[in-house]
């Protein structure tokens, strides 16, 4: 019963879409037509319903398809994420390994020209400087305010996770040793001629980066989306990539926590990360 509500919340929230994101919306579909894609380079086009699935799956992925997981602040983390990709935000000062993607989703927003984006998403910094103050405000104006237009602007966040999936191969492809290019390629591949590889290769890169950061390394080994594609067998394309996508990302994954600062325990984190993987195996 539980799950059924959580859909049935989902899906009134993904109609349910204020006037500046119906404004959005029709932009993103002129520049679908005019020739953006919606899924990865080489890879099949995701239909309307598969896309609102793979926001869905990601959203559930990151914090249970709640709205209160919309501004989340993890404990041991120098810093909230926010949105259905718990996209990071930075506290004035604090200089991360981790790639910041809040103030990117905003541009992305504002270029889009929705309206009505709350204040404090605007602001160039977090302004919450602990995990403390923002639990003291979670239920203030600001967090409410951002959950709610958050909420109502769920495609929104499905398209920027989208296109930064999109964006994702050129840069891998410009980083990566010139020797491993060409398998880089035949695997991005592989795995696109299916939505759920598709909705894999969006989300991973959501999820763990594209791998091309330096500073996104423990002892000089890397996680992102360019270290799991090195790192696949080779196999069929189809559903056999898709699995052995999924169990490269597991690979990738407890090698980083291998390699993590013990300090760091991240070896908590394992099950959940692995749950997650195994989605990419499935069907969408």
């Amino acid at each position: 019963m539980q799950d059924l509500r959580l859909l049935l919340v989902a899906s009134l929230l993904l109609s349910a879409c204020s006037p500046a994101q119906k404004a959005g919306e029709k932009v993103i579909r002129k520049t679908d037509r005019a020739g953006e894609r919606a899924s990865p380079p080489g890879g099949v086009i995701l239909n309307g319903a598969q896309r609102r699935a793979v926001g869905m799956k990601i959203w559930q992925n990151e914090s249970g398809g709640t709205v209160s997981g919309l501004t989340h602040w993890n404990e041991g983390e120098e810093f909230p994420s926010l949105g259905i990709g718990h996209f990071i935000w930075y506290p004035r000062g604090f200089d991360g390994r981790w790639t910041e993607t809040w103030p990117e989703f905003i541009r992305f927003a504002q270029g889009r020209g929705v309206r009505g984006i709350p204040t404090v998403a605007l602001l160039p910094d977090c302004p919450w400087s602990d995990r403390k103050g923002f639990r003291r405000d979670f239920n203030a104006a600001a967090l409410s305010g951002l959950r709610t237009w958050l909420a109502a602007n769920i495609n929104l966040q499905t398209e920027f996770i989208m296109a930064k999936s999109r964006a994702a191969l050129p840069m891998i492809m410009a980083a990566a040793p010139p020797t491993r290019r060409a398998r880089i390629t035949v695997n991005y591949d592989k795995v696109a001629t299916t939505p759920n590889g598709i909705y894999a290769l969006i989300d991973y890169v959501n999820f763990k980066g594209d791998g091309t950061n330096p500073r996104e390394r423990y002892k000089g080994q890397g996680w992102g989306l360019m270290w799991v594609l090195m790192d696949m067998a080779d196999v069929s394309p189809g559903q056999a990539a898709a699995r052995e996508f999924a169990a490269a990302a597991k690979r990738c994954l407890d090698l980083r926590v291998k390699n993590s600062p013990p300090a760091r325990g991240e070896r908590r984190w394992t099950a959940g990360w692995h749950n997650r993987c195994d989605t990419y195996a499935r069907p969408l």
